[in-house]
């Protein structure tokens, strides 16, 4: 397998103030970090994981949604971040760039969805609807 470019934490801190720049959805959205560590461990964990860039592609946005290490902007991090990534290692990123997406992202945050949906998701663009039951 070919050399794997990795985010760095400074890079997605970074992504976190631009996101909340361009993209703030509450008034109280601020970049603020909660735990630097926390993105350390999440790329870190990316890194040992096997399998494709996908498979990595996959704990990334889950990691950076999950560990909720900002105060504001977790989800819209997670998915800029996560398309750079698979963009820079030479990879598709097919998932429509627009607000209908945030279920999904929504749907990741609350485990609704299995890695390999995720994958697919991150691959072609397409995943079951997130509802709450």
């Amino acid at each position: 397998m070919a050399n794997i470019e990795y985010p760095s934490a400074e890079k997605i801190i970074e992504y976190n103030v631009f996101v909340l720049k361009l993209i703030k959805v509450k008034k109280a959205d601020q970049p603020k970090i909660l735990s630097q560590q926390k993105i350390i461990n999440v790329i870190d964990k990316v890194k040992e994981t096997k399998g494709d860039v996908y498979d990595k592609a996959v704990i990334l946005i889950k990691g950076i949604i999950q560990s909720h290490a900002f105060a504001s902007g977790n989800r819209r991090t997670a998915f800029i971040v996560t398309k750079e990534f698979l963009i820079k290692n030479k990879k598709a990123f097919n998932v429509p760039d627009n607000p209908s997406q945030a279920k999904v992202m929504q749907g990741i945050r609350e485990n609704h969805y299995k890695d390999e949906e995720i994958k697919e998701w991150l691959k072609n663009g397409k995943i079951k609807e997130f509802k709450r039951w």
